[in-house]
């Protein structure tokens, strides 16, 4: 008999088949952008460019009939060329509300951190609020709204460095890298002509995917699962608590939302993977995207190219699943 975690995961199955009639070689992007809709996350891509980012984003916007919007982010950008502005009418003598490209499912920021604090001020009001603000009036976003948003990690000079405040609302901070010799091979045979490309067909609507959002509300976490969730994230903090000598390496470490992240997402990796239940695996395979953003690193870790991820590799490591691997560590 199949349930609905099975049903909701086949469903997932089609849009992947979907957007793999363009991209090529990034199933790990793919699955996580997947999650990200099911658990109403914004997500941080960073990656150099041609390897895909936009091309992922828009096929997944077509496989689920959802409206997609891309702005560029430029340092001479202004919040109404993200949110719109107010339009005055002389012959009616009012002011009337023009609605800016924010207005979609997907917006896709092109490079975020190219925009000033004015924008990202903007944007981030839109992230958590899900609301605009034009004038005295306050429009509601669609849904879903999902900020997909994109820097470059090679190129910084004229750049602005995100605000942590900002940083910490993405739920997902995804690292793209190149794509092997066998996939570039594939990209090339299939994006190297001038004759249409193949096209994507909406398999998922949107009233579908907010069911799914309801039965990723049934998928049981246990709380021995939660407990290992705030012990994984109190290690960001205490590494000394579980024998880790990180504390040289932190300035600081992740936020409450890490934890709500934490479980959110591994519920949502569980029904992805066609269970209706949540374990400690699950909580591993997302825990580098969500809390390699969250844990500042020192000067020392940078002066000794230790990043995040190597740190949250210990941390995985050593942080017991169980109360009772806790006790007998200490």
């Amino acid at each position: 008999m199949q349930t609905s975690a099975t049903s909701s995961s086949d469903a997932l199955r089609q849009v992947r088949q979907q957007i793999a009639k363009l991209v090529v070689g990034q199933a790990a992007l793919i699955d996580r952008l997947l999650l990200a809709l099911l658990c109403n996350g914004h997500v941080l891509l960073e990656g150099v460019p041609g390897v895909a980012k936009t091309l992922t984003i828009n096929s997944l916007a077509k496989a689920i009939d959802a409206s997609f919007s891309r702005i560029q982010f430029t340092p001479d950008l202004l919040p109404g060329d993200l949110t719109g502005t107010l339009v005055y009418d002389p012959r009616e003598h009012v002011f009337t509300a023009e609605k800016g490209p924010i207005f979609a499912n997907l917006l896709l920021a092109d490079e975020i951190n190219r925009a000033p604090a004015k924008v990202q001020s903007a944007l981030l009001e839109a992230m958590q609020e899900k609301q605009v603000t034009l004038g005295k009036e306050t429009f509601p976003l669609p849904k879903p709204f999902l900020v997909l948003a994109t820097q470059n990690p090679i190129e910084q000079e004229g750049t602005y460095m995100l605000p942590e405040a900002q940083v910490d609302r993405f739920m997902f901070k995804l690292k793209v890298d190149y794509p092997s010799m066998q996939d570039e091979l594939v990209v090339m045979q299939r994006m190297a002509r001038t004759e249409a490309l193949p096209e994507i067909e909406a398999v998922l609507q949107i009233d579908q995917l907010m069911q799914l959002r309801k039965e990723l509300e049934a998928v049981f976490i246990d709380e021995k699962v939660e407990r290992y969730i705030i012990r994984i994230v109190d290690a960001t903090r205490h590494p000394g608590n579980y024998q880790l000598e990180l504390d040289r390496y932190l300035r600081f470490g992740a936020s409450p939302r890490a934890s709500i992240y934490l479980s959110l997402a591994a519920r949502g990796h569980a029904l992805m993977q066609g269970r209706d239940y949540t374990t400690p695996q699950d909580v591993k395979d997302v825990a580098h995207d969500i809390l390699r953003h969250r844990m500042a690193i020192s000067y020392r870790a940078e002066a000794e190219a230790i990043t995040s991820d190597d740190l949250l590799d210990k941390i995985l490591s050593a942080v017991p699943v169980s109360e009772s691997g806790l006790n007998e560590a200490c």
